[in-house]
C-alpha cells in the first residue's frame, strides 16, 4: 500500500529563495554570513523565521533559552509532535547553508503540506536551537543541551562571551528570553544538514543516511612561561610560552594522524600575551578539539594529548593548565528514524549511502531525549565553516524531499 503523501513534492525554488533571503542577514563580502548567536543579526534572522512561520499558519513560541518552536497542528493535537530543525547562528566566517538549511527545510515541509491541503495525525514542529555553533558562547549546542538536560538554564544563562556579556543578558536584550526549557515530548526528531565533509560529493550521491555522530572533547589550555626582553635574554634560559604552545599544536595535529581511521584533532584558537613584538610571550591560551567515532579511541587520544602536554611543558620549563570544558560520547541514532529516512530516500527515487557525522549537531542532544535521525546532502569540496561554503540547489531540494517523506511516515498524513 502506498504511503500517504508519497506523491507530495516540496517546492525547491521556494526553499532556495528562502535560503538566499535569510543569507542577506549578516551577509559577508565573500558570500557567507556572520550571524553570531544572540546578536542583533541573530534576532533579525529569528524575526524573519517567525514571520514566515506565522504566514504559514504556525503558532510560534520560544523558551528560556530562546529555542523557537513553530507548530503546525495535527488531527490529534495531543500526540507528541514530529519535529525537525537546526540553528540560525553562524561561525564568525560562516556559510549560508550550515544550520539555516535544516531550519528552512522544515519550513518548506510545512509549506508543502499546506499547498497540498494535507493534514497529519500528529502535529509538526520546526525548531530553531540557540547557540549551536559555540563560536560566541562556548561550548556548542547549548540551547538543545539545556532542552535535553545536559546543562541547566542557570548554567547556560551564566555563560559569557569574550566581552563578558552573558547568554542570559543577551537573550533578554534581543527579546528572546522566554520561560522554561525542556520537558517537551517529541514523537521523533529529524535534522537535515549539509554534510560539511567530502564523502557524499566524492561518491556522487545526493543523500547521506546518518547513522550517528562521532564522540568529541573540547579543551582549553593556559600555558605559562616568563615574559622577558627579546634582545638581552639568552635563548638557553628562555621560558617562551608561545614556543611551548606551538609544540602542543604540532602534537595535537600528530595525534589526529596517529589515530586513523576516523580521528580528527584541531587547535582552533590561540592568544599570546603580552602580544608585543619585542617581548618573549609569558602566557598563551589555546583550544583543542579531539574527535573520533569510537569512544575508546577518543579516550586514548585524550591520554596521548595529556602526555604530550606534560612532556612539552617539562622540556621548555613551562606550566600548563588543561581543562576539558565539553564532551559527548559517540551517538547512535534511532533505528526506526534512520529507517524512515532511508524509506524517504527510496520513495523519492534518490540514491544514498550510510554515513557517520564528523560534526556535532543539535540532533546529538535530541537523540538523548527523543527518537532521532539526520539527513545529509553534499556541499561543494566538503567545505563548511567558511564563507565559500556552497551546495547545489538540486541537492538542497533532494534532502528536503527526503525530510518530507520521513516526517510524514512518523506523523501520518492524508
Amino acid at each position: 500500500m502506498e504511503q500517504p503523501g508519497n506523491n507530495l513534492r516540496i517546492d525547491g525554488a521556494r526553499l532556495w529563495d528562502s535560503l538566499m533571503e535569510m543569507a542577506k542577514i549578516g551577509a559577508t563580502d565573500l558570500g557567507g554570513v556572520r550571524r553570531l548567536a544572540l546578536t542583533d543579526l541573530d534576532r533579525q534572522s529569528r524575526d524573519l523565521f517567525r514571520h514566515w512561520c506565522e504566514e504559514a499558519g504556525c503558532t510560534v513560541t520560544h523558551d528560556a533559552m530562546g529555542n523557537m518552536f513553530a507548530r503546525r497542528p495535527g488531527r490529534n493535537d495531543s500526540l507528541p509532535p514530529i519535529v525537525t530543525g537546526s540553528h540560525l547562528d553562524s561561525q564568525p566566517t560562516g556559510g549560508k547553508f550550515d544550520g539555516a538549511y535544516g531550519v528552512l527545510a522544515g519550513l518548506e515541509v510545512v509549506r508543502a503540506l499546506n499547498d497540498a491541503g494535507l493534514e497529519t495525525e500528529a502535529p509538526i514542529e520546526v525548531a530553531v536551537w540557540t547557540n549551536e555553533e559555540g563560536s560566541r558562547f562556548a561550548p556548542a549546542m547549548v540551547g538543545s543541551g539545556v532542552h535535553a538536560g545536559i546543562f541547566t538554564v542557570d548554567e547556560a544563562h551564566a555563560i559569557a562571551d569574550t566581552d563578558g556579556k552573558t547568554m542570559g543578558e543577551e537573550l533578554e536584550r534581543i527579546g528572546y528570553k522566554g520561560e522554561g526549557c525542556g520537558g517537551r515530548d517529541f514523537g521523533a526528531y529529524f535534522e537535515a544538514h549539509i554534510e560539511q565533509g567530502p564523502i557524499l560529493e566524492a561518491a556522487e550521491l545526493p543523500i547521506g543516511i546518518v547513522s550517528g555522530a562521532q564522540a568529541q572533547r573540547w579543551y582549553e589550555i593556559n600555558v605559562t612561561g616568563q615574559e622577558s626582553h627579546a634582545g638581552p635574554t639568552p635563548m638557553a634560559i628562555r621560558k617562551d610560552a608561545l614556543v611551548g604552545a606551538s609544540a602542543i599544536v604540532l602534537a595535537v595535529n600528530r595525534i589526529g594522524h596517529d589515530f586513523q581511521p576516523g580521528a580528527c584533532s584541531t587547535c582552533g584558537m590561540i592568544e599570546s600575551s603580552p602580544n608585543s613584538r619585542n617581548v618573549i610571550p609569558g602566557k598563551v591560551f589555546l583550544t583543542v578539539d579531539l574527535r573520533h567515532p569510537d569512544d575508546d579511541k577518543l579516550a586514548e587520544m585524550d591520554q596521548a594529548f595529556r602526555k604530550a602536554v606534560a612532556e612539552i611543558t617539562e622540556t621548555y620549563g613551562l606550566t600548563a593548565d588543561v581543562e576539558q570544558i565539553w564532551s559527548f560520547a559517540a551517538t547512535h541514532f534511532d533505528p526506526d528514524c534512520v529507517a524512515a529516512v532511508r524509506s524517504g530516500a527510496e520513495a523519492a527515487g534518490l540514491p544514498h549511502m550510510d554515513i557517520v557525522s564528523g560534526a556535532g549537531h543539535d540532533a546529538v542532544y535530541m537523540a538523548q531525549v527523543a527518537p532521532t535521525a539526520m539527513i545529509f546532502v553534499p556541499c561543494e569540496d566538503g567545505i563548511s565553516h567558511n564563507e565559500i561554503e556552497n551546495a547545489a540547489p538540486a541537492d538542497i531540494s533532494a534532502g528536503c524531499q527526503v525530510l518530507l517523506h520521513a516526517m510524514l511516515e512518523r506523523a501520518g498524513g492524508r
